[in-house]
């Protein structure tokens, strides 16, 4: 009879359901991944520890591919890192002007008619909405506001902001806004309230967010919160000045995209086999929605530059390829997404294997694509519905035009839409039988060398021919 692997004064601990074959080396298997130090090594913050490393030899083989790619990606972060964005003169629109803080220190109704300039009474045609707008401004009840200016060079310097009754965002004493600031301006006209300054309801929520996620994930999440400081670091000091400075916003987007994978990754879930693979699953998907994304953004003749942000940023930087810069956007939005779908099912055929060590790479490709089959179900209705969900007050536009389906999609600003979700959701899709064949090939031909460890007391597991023996991680 076969020597029980664990030692005389430690039970097994792995034992249970999980054991079916009825090996020793199976018991072995469990009671050592389930015992200090180790865990079960789940992609999520269920993981009980570090994952325990795979053979040398396969160590090698990952390393040779992934270390040539975070060369190239740490070459290519030096060679476009941008000196800062190139300064431009002011338009004064949109985005576009000097801004500065507000207070509202006195807000009085009064009548509309005693402060519109002209002193007339409107008399177009009160069924549309800008007829009645003025009839409104005639004759309905407006508010004074005086604003005090607080930072700038107009330190206390007071004005009035005449709200109209029809106007959704109504000033309150006391409130807190954003002024836009036009020097050049008459010096009565030069300040006007643009918007409410809600930096502390946002600074709040941003708290309860980050305390959720440290108390539930605990390190894990400590790190993820770390990993989201450095992804913004990535996309606010690289990505967005490269882009300015006028390098290719396509190269721009996938060194960008890459860094954020490799240091989210590896920061969240460890540096092992296991989130290596994941890595490569990714990467792979990120080159399918690149070479898809470009087709189609060039076969549909999409531009980029649809509504008055992108047209504000054409006229200020028109070397900018705004197609370009759209690819790029399908890009980096696809990869949050990715991330996910890749480390859960790279996780879920690692654990596979742990409950059946004999089950080989085409068994455990079988039962991890059947996990992935309900994560893509679930992952591509999100990913459209949080485009719907962006796109809403359009589709409304479209809605209340009567417009037909066909129309609808055909026009620019839904197809951009319409592109980024298909595109980002096919590199999705494909990302799962990818990942799921990745990992089941690597956990399944893994070869332990002579430095895989034994436990305390335990003979060495037979040879089952690459089967149901005792691997390192």
């Amino acid at each position: 009879m076969e020597q029980s692997p664990y030692p005389p004064s430690e039970p097994p601990r792995g034992g249970g359901s999980g054991q079916g074959d009825g090996h020793g080396h199976d018991g072995d298997r469990h009671g050592h991944q389930h015992g200090p130090g180790h865990g079960h090594s789940h992609g999520h913050s269920h993981s009980h520890g570090p994952a325990a490393p795979v053979s040398k030899h396969l160590r090698k083989v990952i390393a040779a591919i992934l270390i040539p790619f975070a060369a190239a990606v740490v070459v290519g972060l030096v060679v476009l890192w941008p000196g800062g964005a190139p300064p431009h003169e002011r338009t004064g629109v949109g985005f576009d002007r000097q801004t500065q803080q507000a207070t509202v220190t006195k807000v009085v109704e009064v009548s509309c008619k005693s402060v519109n300039a002209s002193g007339e009474t409107p008399t177009g045609d009160t069924s549309t909405a800008e007829g009645n707008s003025a009839q409104q401004e005639a004759k309905g009840t407006c508010k004074k506001a005086t604003v005090r200016v607080d930072t700038g060079n107009d330190p206390g310097r007071t004005f009035t902001e005449i709200v109209q009754p029809d106007q959704s965002r109504q000033l309150h004493q006391g409130e807190k806004v954003v002024v836009a600031y036009e020097p050049s301006a008459p010096k009565d006209l030069q300040y006007s309230v643009t918007d409410v300054n809600r930096k502390f309801p946002m600074a709040l929520l941003a708290g309860i967010f980050a305390l959720a996620v440290v108390v539930v994930g605990r390190m894990r999440g400590v790190m993820a919160l770390v990993a989201l400081a450095v992804s913004f670091m990535v996309l606010t000091l690289f990505i967005l000045p490269a882009i300015l400075q006028g390098s290719n916003p396509l190269l721009v987007a996938v060194v960008g995209a890459s860094a954020i994978m490799l240091i989210a990754l590896y920061m969240c879930h460890g540096l092992s086999a296991r989130t290596s693979v994941a890595v490569l699953g990714t990467l792979a998907s990120l080159l399918l929605i690149g070479v898809l994304g470009s087709e189609f953004i060039d076969w549909a003749a999409l531009t980029g530059n649809t509504d008055d942000n992108t047209g504000l940023i054409h006229g200020l930087y028109p070397s900018i390829d705004m197609s370009g810069l759209l690819l790029a956007g399908v890009i980096i939005g696809s990869l949050g997404v990715l991330d996910d779908v890749t480390v859960t099912q790279t996780s879920a055929v690692w654990e596979l294997h742990e409950a059946n060590p004999a089950m080989g790479w085409r068994g455990l490709y079988r039962a991890g694509i059947r996990i992935g089959r309900d994560h893509i179900a679930s992952v591509v209705n999100t990913l459209v519905l949080a485009y719907a969900g962006a796109a809403l007050p359009l589709l409304l536009l479209f809605s209340i035009a009567q417009s037909s389906v066909g129309t609808v999609a055909n026009s620019e600003l839904v197809a951009e839409e319409v592109v980024r979700t298909l595109v980002g959701s096919i590199g999705l899709v494909a990302s799962v039988p990818v990942t799921t064949a990745l990992a089941a090939l690597v956990v399944s031909a893994d070869r332990p060398g002579p430095d895989a460890a034994t436990p305390a007391g335990a003979q060495p597991a037979p040879a089952r021919g690459g089967r149901g023996r005792r691997r390192k991680r």
